[in-house]
């Protein structure tokens, strides 16, 4: 089944509010369609494994029952996941998601994020020829991490798609939990027209992100005695002028900029209009780069005040510039257009992957400005060029 027919059918099947017939349909190709240790954990994440080398074999029906990592050789993960948001009402048809190709590009929710780069990764994963010998590549010269003494051509190829992206990677975080450690990871999410229009691009770092909530306390009164009470509006003032004056970090990579952001986006406070409030909440988002962070915790010198973080998105940087060489080389290779490293303003899952030890990059189909809209799509073109580009990979990495 070509990369078309294989993101229609993973688009066409719900997976909003319910992850299971997507990873069901993944699941039953990939047991179809491949020799690989396939296996579902607990939360609903698929994950494949295919392994070669001198102790194949050995342990991996184990490792792939548990959703675990292995521990002899190196290992390179195709990573996506298959949950969407929402879809619009014009996006819906019954029971199914619409799906529709016109002027080279299928459209729907979930194309460009990001069932059409899981379904390159699939295609990839089945095709690439990862054996020892000639058909591993420069993949059989070395194996173990860090040359730790394994056997030589041990290597693993790795497919996984996740639940509960969109809501925070709980199931990047389950498997993680559980062990999922591969080596090296592609991650399918956008990278394309970062570097110029069409351009399937290879990002190499992206900020995470942090939400807080600062809560201001102080002593209820009536407004016409107002100094019988302590205004809680008044000291969350105190904690906004104290964000306004903190530096957000920022990093150099890939010849660029990154940079983080701090930004109070929400009050709330007070009860009625003759009372002095006693609480003023405080809503803080934050955009983090990669080994820095926002200096927030100084909001809590302030009298009665107090932050608490409600959500943390680990940023990513890839620490391996030969894999991430190894990766735009695959990329150009696979199309006409010159792709660059570049940086990614969103979080991904390749953030809590880098977080737990994985060298990863971002490579996928997506463009700036698709997902999650209401005429969401991805070009045909690009979709091809991303399996291209894994398969490529896969059949030469790690080395």
């Amino acid at each position: 089944m070509e990369v078309v027919d294989l993101t229609r059918e993973l688009v066409s099947i719900p997976s909003h509010e319910d992850e299971t017939a997507a990873g069901d349909y993944i699941e039953a190709w990939l047991r179809r369609e491949t020799d690989a240790d396939v296996a579902r954990d607990e939360v609903g994440n698929v994950i494949a494994r295919r392994r070669v080398g001198a102790d194949a074999g050995s342990d991996a029906d184990s490792s792939a029952r548990s959703g675990g990592e292995t521990t002899t050789g190196r290992s390179l993960a195709l990573v996506g996941h298959h949950d969407v948001v929402e879809p619009a009402d014009a996006q819906l048809e019954g029971d199914e998601y619409v799906v529709e190709r016109r002027d080279g590009r299928l459209y729907g929710r979930g194309t460009a994020d990001m069932k059409g780069a899981v379904a390159a990764a699939m295609l990839a994963f089945r095709d690439a020829a990862i054996g020892s010998g000639e058909g591993a590549g420069a993949g059989a010269e070395t194996a173990g991490r860090d040359g730790d003494g394994d056997e030589a051509g041990a290597r693993e190829l790795v497919f996984a798609s996740f639940v509960g992206e969109e809501v925070g990677g709980v199931g990047a975080r389950h498997a993680i939990d559980r062990g999922f450690g591969p080596d090296y990871a592609i991650v399918g999410e956008g990278s394309t027209g970062y570097s110029g229009p069409g351009v399937t691009d290879v990002a190499v770092a992206h900020k995470g992100r942090r939400g807080s909530t600062i809560t201001a306390r102080g002593e209820a009164a009536h407004a016409s005695e107002v100094g019988a009470g302590e205004n809680a509006v008044y000291r969350a003032t105190d904690a906004v002028d104290r964000v306004r004056d903190l530096e957000p970090p920022s990093i150099e990579a890939a010849g660029e900029r990154l940079e983080g952001s701090l930004v109070v986006t929400e009050i709330e406070g007070g009860s009625a209009m003759n009372v002095v409030p006693d609480r003023c909440d405080l809503t803080v988002d934050e955009r983090t780069v990669p080994g820095e962070r926002a200096a927030l915790e100084r909001v809590t010198d302030l009298e009665g005040v107090e932050w608490t973080v409600d959500q943390d998105l680990p940023p990513m940087r890839c620490g391996d510039d030969a894999f991430a060489e190894t990766v735009l080389e695959a990329a150009d290779a696979a199309q006409a257009e010159t792709p660059e490293h570049v940086t990614k303003p969103h979080a991904t899952d390749a953030g809590w992957l880098s977080d737990a030890g994985t060298e990863c990059v971002i490579c996928g189909a997506a463009e700036p400005g698709e997902a999650h809209t209401e005429d969401e799509s991805v070009s045909v073109a690009v979709l091809e060029r991303c399996r291209e580009t894994y398969r490529r990979v896969a059949e030469t990495w790690p080395r």
